[in-house]
């Protein structure tokens, strides 16, 4: 009688469960190892050119703070 109650419910979930469950699964990885798509490569392009300007802009304030104000590196040491 016990065995019977659990028949039912592992039937269902091999046939209707199961199929969707790897279908999902196996189609998720198959889109990773699919790498980039061209509007995520596109997104990847801009931020590294952003972060480049923004590294150029960062060595240009520490140029001009180290002309301007030369102990200005070793201010957070005193404090």
């Amino acid at each position: 009688m016990d065995m019977d109650l659990l028949i039912a419910p592992i039937i269902i979930f091999m046939i209707v469960v199961a199929p969707i469950w790897l279908i999902l699964h196996y189609r998720s990885k198959r889109q990773v190892s699919q790498g980039l798509t061209e509007e995520e490569f596109t997104q990847l392009n801009e931020l590294i050119s952003k972060a480049d300007k923004m590294a150029q802009r960062i060595e240009t304030l520490e140029a001009i703070l180290d002309s301007e104000a030369p102990q200005w590196r070793h201010r957070d040491e005193r404090i």
